[in-house]
């Protein structure tokens, strides 16, 4: 099912744009949009533009819309504190916006022409969309981060299990507490449960350390980190410069950015705030949407989300399709040996 053991992660906010994806594809990995933060009609258009630049297969990532309660009372607070950081910025403080992440529109748009992967992130849809989407001819993926949620996707064609090592959102179907399983224990875990094909996410930067997991069980390594620095993702330039800047030491799981949890490199807005962050999704995310904007366009490094997973280091600004190839020679290196 899966034709490539490289797969580049889907990353919202920008770093998965379409030259990204393509690139990807051409070099013979499956590439994959993000869809999370757009409408159906800029997800369609993003589609579009990858089409025409490859004829290859790719995938494309939802979020699942936002359900759980938050308590408007720490969401208040959280907003005080960031009224300082938005008036050192030059902007106001974002406001509340839909929590769907116009969830319907994107469904009912894909369902007539989805690509050739569909992904799922924070849950599992119903069956009956699953099955909907297979019989379009697409293939299903959901996103999990335990056994527990593995055992809730069995119509899913395939799983990404998400290692705690993994950059960016953790992909959890509840935002009341995000664990801490490490791929090489999560891998096998899961794979003692299920004979679905596994994507396995977290840390992996080279193919020395896809081929480690593929022994574990998984069938393809999903890196994101390895890919926000080359010239074609849509990162800012303040993201890049960050992985290669040794001020930064560590990673560390917050809330401050998003109201849900996330790795990223430890700044000073993340160590701030973090404390304070309560588990508000997407309302934090909307909050400091104009302080991130604003903070990068500035090139404040200390007050916008550097989204990294702990093998960031490795990280490097070589073309994707470089990138792609280094991992096809190192994976087929290991697997000799």
């Amino acid at each position: 099912m899966l034709a490539s053991r490289i797969v580049q992660a889907p990353m919202a906010g920008g770093g998965s744009r379409p030259a990204l994806v393509a690139a990807v594809a051409e070099a013979g990995a499956l590439g994959f949009l993000a869809a999370g933060y757009k409408t159906a009609a800029q997800v369609r258009a993003e589609i579009n533009q990858t089409r025409a630049a490859t004829s290859r297969p790719f995938g494309l990532n939802l979020f699942m819309p936002a359900t759980e309660p938050v308590d408007e009372v720490t969401l208040a607070a959280y907003r005080d504190r960031m009224i300082p950081e938005a008036k050192r910025l030059g902007v106001a403080v974002g406001a509340t916006k839909d929590r769907s992440d116009d969830w319907d529109a994107k469904i009912a748009d894909l369902m007539n022409d989805p690509p050739a992967v569909i992904s799922f992130t924070f849950g599992c849809p119903e069956d009956q969309i699953i099955r909907a989407f297979q019989q379009r001819g697409a293939i299903v993926v959901v996103t999990v981060t335990s056994v527990e949620e593995a055992r809730t996707a069995a119509a899913a064609d395939a799983l990404c299990v998400q290692g705690d090592e993994a950059g960016a959102h953790r992909g959890t179907f509840s935002n009341e507490d995000w664990g801490a399983v490490a791929l090489r224990a999560l891998v096998p875990a899961v794979r003692a449960i299920t004979e679905q094909p596994i994507l396995a996410a977290g840390g992996l930067m080279n193919g020395e350390a896809i081929a480690a997991i593929l022994d574990l069980g998984a069938d393809a390594g999903q890196l994101g980190t390895a890919f926000v620095r080359c010239p074609e993702s849509g990162a800012s330039d303040v993201h890049k410069n960050a992985l290669a800047d040794p001020r930064f030491t560590a990673t560390a799981v917050t809330r401050a950015f998003s109201g849900r949890p996330a790795r990223g490199l430890v700044n000073r807005f993340q160590a701030e705030h973090s404390p304070y962050a309560p588990a508000a999704y997407p309302e934090i995310h909307y909050m400091t949407s104009p302080l991130r904007k604003a903070a990068a366009a500035q090139g404040d490094a200390e007050s916008v989300n550097l989204w990294a997973g702990t093998s960031w280091r490795l990280a490097t600004d070589a073309p994707a399709a470089e990138i792609v190839e280094r991992l096809k020679s190192e994976l087929a290196a290991s697997a000799r040996r």
